[in-house]
């Protein structure tokens, strides 16, 4: 089993500090580093080649707030990343190709500016994950605080035809919960949408992993793991 490609470990950061929210509620936060260099580097001495970095005072501020550090955590590891959180104009997402993140995750803007979103596509091909974020069966934007009127496929099928990389599917609600991921929302994107999707949200145990994984075939690139790893509920090092 490759795993290891599978599983994208998560450094969620705000103010500096390695942190995880519940179910994306900013006042909710529990900090698990002090240092997320030191975490990206613990992800690459157990095998891990590629991390999920999230900037979430990036994320409720509209800017990307922590690029040094994902600069420092990029120049310190020979990991590979993936970043989002603030990435609401083409200048912000330059600036993060520029430090060496390999992709980026986008919401908001391509919700409400998609002439940028498409000018930002055509010049990163490849090289942009659409998040889709759902909260109550709606998507929700900006840093998961608002709610839009359309429905996380419906958006989705919008960009299927141009050259992203693939898409983020977050259920908001599990974020952080330890609950268990949406494998039927998952499941019913990858099955509607022609690019790759990533799971993200809820993740609680190895189980969890594998139910993904099995279903892979559909479309499921990969699956974001973040609480389960601090909390110990999933042991890198036995993967």
């Amino acid at each position: 089993m490759d795993l290891k490609n599978f599983i994208i470990p998560a450094i969620d950061i705000k103010e500096g500090k390695a942190v995880r929210l519940y179910k994306g509620e900013f006042s909710n936060v529990k900090v698990y580093s002090e240092n997320p260099v030191d975490v990206a580097k613990m992800f690459e001495d157990t095998g891990f080649k590629y991390i999920h970095l999230v900037d979430l005072d990036g994320a409720y501020e509209g800017v990307p707030k922590n690029i040094k550090i994902v600069e420092k955590i990029l120049k310190s590891t020979n990991v590979k990343a993936e970043f989002g959180g603030g990435l609401r104009s083409y200048k912000a997402v330059k600036s993060m190709f520029e430090v060496g993140v390999d992709r980026v995750i986008i919401g908001s803007l391509a919700y409400e500016n998609r002439e940028e979103f498409l000018k930002i596509v055509e010049d990163f091909p490849n090289k942009v994950v659409l998040g889709i974020d759902a909260k109550d069966g709606k998507l929700a934007i900006r840093g998961w605080v608002e709610k839009a009127d359309t429905t996380p496929l419906d958006f989705a099928k919008k960009f299927d035809n141009i050259n992203i990389w693939g898409y983020l599917y977050t259920d908001v609600n599990r974020d952080g919960t330890l609950e268990g991921p949406n494998i039927e929302g998952t499941k019913f994107l990858a099955e509607n949408l022609s690019k790759p999707v990533i799971a993200s949200g809820g993740v609680g145990c190895f189980e969890d992993v594998l139910k993904l994984y099995e279903i892979r075939e559909v479309g499921i690139a990969g699956v974001v793991v973040g609480k389960a790893i601090y909390e110990g509920k999933i042991d890198l090092h036995h993967i």
